[in-house]
């Protein structure tokens, strides 16, 4: 015969079974439906990525955002909602109205409903950013890739004359060319022939 004390224990002891278990569950659920919540996000923020990633540059079209390194990164959380960072080619690049308002056209074509394009400014695009992709591209199309970027600290040289640079001719490839004009069709390209082929040509300034 089990006393009144004991049962009484015995039935706290199981109730406190009980209750851990349930706790136990209910951790688990909730951790189950983290899970599910942070897959579906990066569901949705790759499906966001691969829409970005075809969006061309307005005026160097052979390029997309991606190639031309503009898009800082493309976020999702599971309802879908999208948050995409771009850093523009030079601070007032008229064209960054226009990549926003097209990377926000093309996701909401996509099916996404909830759409922020953010402007991010630090640190500053560099033509270092523009992937061996991009720069194949820009020599396709007939327009120089820029080289290596000045460097950014130390002393600054300072040159009176016109400088000359070593940018080898994207239709023949030789590297006896000149600058013509400092400022072409954009502020970020420059004009400029070559002694070869006799060609003028465009080149993307080093940023």
């Amino acid at each position: 015969m089990v006393s009144g004390a004991d049962g009484t224990a015995g039935r706290t002891a199981a109730d406190g079974t009980a209750g851990r278990t349930r706790a136990a569950e209910e951790t688990a659920g909730l951790a189950g439906a983290a899970g599910a919540a942070g897959d579906a996000a990066e569901r949705a923020a790759e499906r966001a990525r691969e829409v970005v990633s075809r969006v061309v540059d307005p005026e160097l079209p052979m390029l997309t955002l991606a190639d031309l390194g503009v898009v800082r990164g493309v976020e999702a959380d599971a309802a879908g909602a999208v948050t995409v960072s771009l850093t523009p080619t030079y601070s007032g690049c008229p064209a960054l109205a226009e990549m926003r308002a097209t990377v926000d056209a093309r996701l909401r074509e996509a099916g996404f409903a909830d759409v922020r394009v953010r402007t991010v400014l630090d640190p500053p695009w560099t033509t270092d950013w523009i992937t061996p992709a991009g720069r194949r591209a820009l020599a396709e199309h007939g327009i120089a890739p820029p080289g290596p970027r000045p460097p950014g600290r130390g002393p600054v040289p300072l040159t009176l004359g016109p400088v000359r640079r070593a940018v080898p001719c994207p239709r023949c490839g030789s590297r006896a060319t000149e600058e013509v004009a400092r400022f072409s069709g954009t502020a970020c390209r420059a004009l400029r022939r070559c002694a070869e082929c006799r060609e003028p040509f465009e080149h993307l300034k080093e940023i």
